[in-house]
């Protein structure tokens, strides 16, 4: 059994915290927002993400697991500090270290021995070095510490199973003894891993994440060529995917990533290039095909609504994505904004975010709606912009006979067309072929 502190318990520090008390492990997790640790206190977890709060109670209940807001406490009484503090975007796209600078600081002052700290968060090059001096300079005795870079990949709506069956474990140190507690750390989870330099520890991480959001801009682009050329784009899928060199996963066609993690992470890697003389063109195309997928879908509600102004869109999912409540840089929400400043109102739903999304984007010319049928009413068009399990399900029928027009665009490419036709509604998908009557419409325009 370890000793482990994790300094910032949002989505990712709570998840890793949770998950190391359920491996055995005494686990103190740390957030400067007194209101959180008293939701956690008293049983509540600030975000949605499936079976957390069973384990998170299970866990407390064993008193493995507690929540506070005494940093140095923590840190005094652990052997292993992770820095798990968001980096969010700053204006300039390089990600923002002010939490992590702070957390190193605090982490210094409360040294009182030996500590393994490792960085959990996302952050760039260098960072590594930078969290060793700072946490140097603010101690007040010289007691041995080790900086070890371990970085997240947990995907939201599925990140207690990835952290306790993940692909991979990456360890950035030099530090044998460190190295040593690490692998004993992640022993039972029995997965591979991966030990390189603190600084590749650190670009691995956006490596992958840039990766990822490139494959699904690149079939996003494949897509929208697709619609010029009246193919399909899911036969294209199909045949490239079996070619193993390329893969299935991440070649689904949509409106956009989203997320808090592709879109900083992308940009902060572009930025780290351009900061030392290189352009990284392919970085700035996938951003530039990411936003232009939003874009893209207005314009076609545009055509097909013959203008947007007075017009009424139902959006369909709010979340960037199914399984969680995060609308941090959602595409639904980028959409809703265009139009409504095109003149649209919008009626939204989606099982789980509607809060979260009321709160970012406000109420004027927006109902957000408990029952996606409710938000459907009285319609011009749908737009499914995040593709929930519920949604699946959507009864065709029901639908086109409570709206007032007959658009469905598909933004996720889920739906069966002919049976959205059969309804009498009128299918747009991402990159699917068009039919005979769709093309000598789009011919006469």
């Amino acid at each position: 059994m370890r000793r482990i502190a994790i300094v910032g318990s949002g989505y990712v520090g709570l998840v890793t915290g949770t998950c190391f008390s359920e491996l055995g492990n005494r686990v103190v997790c740390v957030d400067n927002d007194a209101a959180k640790i008293e939701r956690l206190d008293a049983g509540e977890v600030p975000f949605y993400e499936p079976s957390l709060g069973e384990m998170i109670a299970r866990n407390v209940q064993a008193r493995r697991l507690t929540f506070t807001t005494d940093v140095a406490a923590a840190v005094r009484g652990s052997e292993i500090i992770f820095i798990a503090v968001g980096t969010p975007m700053r204006a300039d796209g390089h990600a923002d270290l002010g939490a992590v600078r702070a957390a190193a600081r605090d982490i210094g002052a409360a040294l009182n021995g030996p500590k393994i700290v490792v960085s959990k968060s996302t952050v760039p090059v260098e960072t590594g070095e930078m969290v060793s001096s700072i946490i140097r300079r603010h101690a007040r005795a010289q007691h041995p510490i080790s900086v070890v870079s371990n970085p997240e990949f947990l995907r939201e709506g599925s990140a207690v199973a990835d952290f306790l069956r993940p692909d991979r474990i990456v360890l950035g140190t030099e530090d044998a003894a460190a190295e040593q507690v690490m692998r004993e750390l992640y022993a039972p989870l029995e997965a591979p891993i991966v030990v390189t330099d603190v600084r590749t520890a650190e670009m691995i991480k956006y490596a992958a994440n840039a990766f990822l959001a490139t494959k699904i801009s690149f079939i996003n682009e494949i897509a929208n060529i697709c619609e010029l050329l009246d193919v399909d784009v899911r036969a294209v899928c199909n045949g490239i995917g079996y070619d193993q060199r390329i893969g299935t996963k991440f070649l689904n066609p949509g409106i956009g990533y989203g997320g808090s993690c592709f879109p900083k992470d992308v940009r902060a890697l572009e930025q780290l290039a351009v900061e030392r003389d290189y352009q990284a063109p392919l970085l700035h195309a996938v951003e530039l095909v990411n936003r232009r997928q939003i874009e893209r879908t207005v314009v076609r509600l545009e055509r097909e609504l013959g203008g947007l102004r007075g017009r009424v869109v139902a959006v369909l999912g709010l979340a960037f994505k199914p399984n969680t409540d995060d609308v941090r840089d959602a595409p639904a929400l980028a959409l809703i904004a265009r139009l409504l400043d095109r003149g649209a109102a919008v009626r939204a739903h989606d099982p789980i975010a509607n809060a979260l999304a009321r709160e970012a984007l406000g109420t004027d010319g927006i109902v957000f709606c408990d029952d996606m049928y409710e938000s459907v009413s009285g319609a011009d068009a749908i737009v499914l912009a995040t593709e929930w399990n519920e949604f699946r399900a959507l009864d065709f029928a029901r639908c086109a006979a409570s709206m007032r027009g007959s658009v469905l665009i598909d933004g996720r490419n889920v739906f069966d067309p002919d049976k959205v036709r059969a309804a009498g509604l009128r299918y747009l998908g991402i990159g699917r072929v068009k039919l005979p009557d769709q093309l000598d419409a789009a011919e006469r325009k």
